[in-house]
């Protein structure tokens, strides 16, 4: 229920069918109120092409990032609509599904990892939904990155339930790489301390590792808050990608279709949803130390889904795995938060160009970002959005940066 006197800038509404996200929609301020015949309209819209993947898969699949419009598959709408009830349909399905998941299998080996550094507010609410989850993790580890205070040790001693390990380097990929080393779990999970997870998280996030060649998952990330104008610039930009609602599985053939223009990496998810097979790491590496938060500023992530791609593994998004992440809320902290994430995001590419030599790497950064920045700029200035005009500053420089902190670092070894 909207209040009649709400200050609102829109809605983001998102359909959910017993804990299963099912698709979302924008509702413009000037849209408001909604009638009753709209919202089942604009819900009957957003759902279609998620009902239609979970009951047929064939004809409804997911396009994938940057295909060109002839490769991606259509939708067979005359299936959806001789399906008499399809909500039904898929609630009996996924019935039966998660039963089977949580009996056991792939979720009874997942361990839990949790980076923090200094902000024990925001990890004691996800580690309280972490504990909520059903089934439980076979461990969860909170790694304390280089903390000021002692806060988050004694926040965590009170959950006799979660293990906490000090990380005294400051760094991300540093802390994450800890948590790999000290957890037992065949898959390691990984979400941030300024999230919730979904009490079906564990389970679905383990659920496609029962294929063998799948060395990593991804689910959906959803914004835990939308009120300030911080957190609304922050879905738009930096987030709203990793909200498909149908499963994608990225594969050999799909990284050598995209190669020659640069593999899309960061449209497989997010490191606040994902969970890595065990295995992986002894097979391509940990992650890269020179990237993520306290080094280059992020894609620690993407670069190891990268090696995995290219070493002829697969990773699978599945947007059954939800969590709600608290964006930025502030406006200086999102142009840092942009300016980090674009400098690792470059500096990433440079380093899987050094690995693989795969041109693709270096054409993004020479031609595709330079690109996107002048688009951004015509429409920053086309709708006069000052406060966007230094959030675009932020990513602009930033990328720059990524150049000069590869050529000082690209010499360090990726795991000290």
């Amino acid at each position: 229920m909207v209040p009649d006197d709400a200050d609102l800038a829109g809605l983001q509404l998102v359909f959910w069918l017993d804990g299963l996200p099912l698709g979302r929609c924008e509702v413009a301020a000037d849209d408001l109120p909604l009638s009753t015949a709209t919202l089942a309209s604009l819900a009957s819209e957003a759902v279609a092409p998620a009902i239609g993947y979970r009951l047929f898969a064939r004809g409804f699949e997911a396009p994938m990032p940057a295909l060109e419009p002839e490769l991606r598959p259509p939708s067979d709408a005359t299936a959806l609509l001789a399906c008499e009830h399809p909500l039904a349909a898929v609630r009996e399905r996924l019935a039966g599904t998660d039963v089977a998941l949580e009996a056991g299998g792939s979720a009874a080996e997942v361990s839990v990892v949790v980076c923090t550094r200094d902000r024990p507010e925001a990890l004691a609410r996800c580690l309280e939904s972490l504990r909520a989850a059903q089934p439980r993790p076979r461990e969860i580890l909170v790694v304390d990155n280089a903390p000021t205070s002692d806060a988050t040790h004694r926040s965590v001693a009170a959950m006799p339930d979660v293990r906490y390990v000090r990380e005294s380097r400051p760094g991300l990929s540093i802390a994450r790489n800890t948590g790999v080393r000290e957890t037992t779990g065949a898959i390691i999970a990984f979400t941030d301390d300024d999230a919730v997870v979904d009490p079906h998280w564990i389970a679905r996030l383990a659920g496609p590792f029962t294929a063998r060649d799948v060395m990593a998952v991804t689910g959906i990330v959803f914004p835990g808050a939308l009120e300030s104008e911080a957190q609304r610039m922050a879905e738009d930009r930096l987030w709203g990608f990793a909200q498909e609602f149908r499963r994608r599985v990225f594969d050999g053939r799909y990284f050598a279709r995209m190669r020659g223009r640069g593999v899309p990496v960061w449209h497989i998810g997010a490191g606040a949803n994902m969970a890595i097979r065990r295995e992986a790491f002894s097979r391509v590496g940990l992650f890269d130390e020179r990237l993520g938060a306290g080094a280059a500023g992020c894609s620690e992530d993407s670069e190891l889904w990268y090696r995995l791609l290219a070493e002829g593994w697969r990773c699978v998004y599945e947007p059954a795995a939800a969590v709600s992440h608290f964006h930025r809320d502030d406006l200086d902290s999102l142009r840092a938060q942009w300016h980090a994430y674009m400098r690792g995001h470059v500096v990433a590419l440079l380093v899987q160009f050094a690995r693989y030599r795969d041109w693709g790497n270096l054409r993004r950064i020479a031609l595709q970002l330079p690109f996107f920045y002048l688009v951004w700029l015509h429409d920053v200035f086309r709708r006069g959005v000052r406060t966007e005009g230094l959030l675009w500053w932020a990513a602009v420089s930033g990328s720059a940066a990524g150049v000069g902190f590869y050529l000082r670092h690209r010499g360090t070894p990726p795991v000290a």
